[in-house]
């Protein structure tokens, strides 16, 4: 690694913003609660849910309740590729209309003047009438880190009890179905959701303060671990907390103390270099901030209570992803791995992984933990030459690099992380910031104070005896401006398990959709694979917090309702026409917009 003590380089490049995921599987809908003859937020999610919201009005309203899916005959509803999509409607309200995100999925619920009342969802064996819905949608989910309570009074002493909190402002309160439809074939279908036991455990928040601060939660899990590591037997009071990466620690029961301050050291990982590691000293402050019960939790799923308390279900889905964080790489509500599934190539430089979502849901049927299979791109794991060579598709080595390919270059590489290769077993990794404006044979470093110059090429071979082949390409740029470091891109590996969030083409969107898409018997099996393969019997944090996970799919009630007539113009010779098992042509028929549009253009002749 060559540094440069003095030069004007361009700005460095922290990582790349995250942009939207691409990663199939993970639609999102949000709803607010709704107002009488106000605004409503309402949308519509088709692919992830089978618990029915009341019956809906204006365009769009139809919810499965959480991303789940069914099919009769006890298997999966195949289901097209999940895309991100807007929708209108609503609950039922006096004078409301509202805008929604619909959910992935892209069912067939379009809308239309209103919608039929649907069924109230039952479990096979046994009926259980509770609140006929309570979300709107697949992602109607609880906030990041919404506290506990509003607010408490801290006990000046810390054996004092701690009244418990008033229910939440949070909470969001959904209308009541006016009935049950009947008609269809009744049949039993299965449903992503495994049902969990409500845990009867007293559920307590702290405030987490890490100083210095910084913005990388895996840093702050770091710090955390460690001080659950030192000191649970001891001050922690053998608990086991739960922590959300940010400001947030969860615990089953109270710690022995209102606020402690801890002092948590972190070692830098071995590079190998066999030089001393460096040291990085953090201020962690635990303080009380809340408590809350699942009282309200248990009646809500009673139908004794018509708002369903989102901060504790915040706190049991924060508990669930402990294990899977520490095992995968976290994308917002889901989780990636080379090991869940087969690889796949996208071209440029990009693959795709298999992952899964979870969320922890309130059903009519109970607690609920919702799983579903996803992918998203990653960049791999090559070495900077090879993923060059695939981004621009073409040997490298047959002609220099244009300006429009260094401009591609930049794009792709700013912000990545890399490690070295050629210093054997030392692996000390680098972020890129950008790339350097002169080749690598022109390049020059000052050695000495006295402003004595070598050139990159001479400084690698007599160094670690290395002789560079690509000498017309530029080096990478990592650091920053005040310490401007060059590498040349055949001594660099990309590192492994860096999600791509830039914005992909569309053949490799056309690649990602093929490859997620799976028959219903295959999607179901992974699903239930990846359950084992999460062992939620044996997380220590479940445990510790009581929760317990089944391990079988959820079988419900359906009906298969009839097909629609559906109404074509009179001016074809065909008029009506029902669709046979989900299909139909258009011979001998004109549609209604059709014939309009030529009425159209006939008044325009007038």
């Amino acid at each position: 690694m060559v540094r440069k003590k003095r030069t004007d380089v361009p700005s460095a490049g922290g990582e790349s913003s995250q942009s939207r995921d691409t990663g199939v599987g993970s639609g999102r809908a949000t709803q607010r609660p709704p107002q009488q003859g106000g605004a409503g937020g309402g949308g519509y999610s088709t692919g992830r849910g089978l618990v029915p919201q009341s019956q809906q009005t204006g365009r769009g309203g139809y919810s499965a309740g959480g991303r789940g899916r069914g099919t009769s005959q006890q298997q999966f509803a195949e289901r097209p590729p999940e895309y991100q999509g807007r929708g209108r409607g609503g609950p039922p309200q006096q004078g409301g209309r509202g805008r929604g995100s619909g959910g992935s999925g892209g069912g067939p619920f379009h809308g239309g003047p209103s919608q039929p009342p649907y069924p109230e969802l039952h479990q096979a064996t046994q009926p259980f009438h509770g609140p006929a819905s309570f979300e709107a949608g697949s992602s109607s989910r609880p906030p990041e880190h919404a506290p506990l309570a509003q607010s408490l009074n801290i006990p000046e002493e810390a054996g004092q009890a701690i009244q418990p909190v008033p229910s939440s402002s949070k909470s969001v309160r959904f209308p009541l179905r006016p009935g049950k439809g009947c008609t269809g074939t009744k049949c039993i279908v299965k449903a992503n959701h495994f049902f969990a036991e409500l845990p009867d455990k007293d559920l307590h928040q702290y405030d987490v303060t890490i100083t210095p601060e910084v913005a990388s939660r895996g840093v702050n899990r770091a710090v955390m671990e460690q001080l659950v590591k030192l000191y649970r037997e001891s001050y922690l009071g053998k608990h086991l907390p739960a922590y959300d990466g940010r400001k947030s620690l969860y615990t089953a029961g109270p710690l022995p103390f209102v606020s402690k301050e801890f002092k948590i050291t972190l070692i830098d990982d071995d590079d190998g270099s066999g030089m001393q590691r460096r040291e990085c000293e953090f201020r962690v402050v635990i303080k009380l901030a809340a408590r809350a019960d699942l009282h309200h939790l248990g009646l809500f799923l009673q139908g004794k209570q018509a708002d369903a308390p989102q901060e504790a279900l915040q706190v049991l889905d924060i508990v669930l992803r402990e294990l899977p964080t520490s095992r995968y790489c976290p994308v917002g509500r889901s989780f990636y791995s080379p090991y869940l599934g087969r690889k796949q190539s996208l071209g440029e430089g990009i693959e795709s992984w298999r992952g899964f979502y979870q969320s922890i849901r309130p059903t009519q049927m109970g607690l609920s933990l919702n799983i579903d299979m996803s992918s998203t791109a990653f960049i791999e794991p090559l070495p900077v030459i090879d993923f060059v060579a695939q981004l621009l598709n073409r040997d490298v080595s047959s002609r220099p690099l244009s300006d429009a390919d260094r401009v591609k270059i930049k794009k792709a590489l700013r912000g990545v992380k890399v490690e070295v290769t050629h210093r054997g077993n030392m692996r000390r990794k680098y972020r890129i910031s950008g790339l350097t404006s002169q080749a690598t044979r022109e390049l020059t470093f000052p050695v000495d104070e006295r402003g004595t110059m070598k050139s990159v090429v001479e400084y690698f071979y007599e160094t670690y005896g290395f002789v560079i082949q690509h000498t017309q390409w530029p080096c990478l740029q990592v650091g920053n401006q005040q310490r401007a470091n060059y590498l040349p891109m055949e001594v660099c590996k990309i590192v492994e398990g860096q999600r791509y969030s830039k914005r992909l083409n569309e053949r490799q969107i056309t690649a990602l959709l093929r490859v997620t898409c799976q028959r219903p018997q295959e999607r179901e099996y992974d699903i239930i694979e990846t359950v084992h393969q999460n062992a939620y019997y044996e997380d220590p944090h479940a445990k510790e917090f009581g929760i317990k996970i089944s391990e079988k799919l959820a079988s419900v009630e359906a009906r298969i309702l009839p097909a629609p007539w559906l109404k074509y113009h009179d001016t074809g010779r065909e008029k009506n026409c029902l669709p046979q098992v989900g299909q139909w042509n258009m011979m001998n028929k004109v549609s209604l917009a059709a014939n309009a549009g030529a009425f159209n253009v006939l008044l325009s002749r007038i």
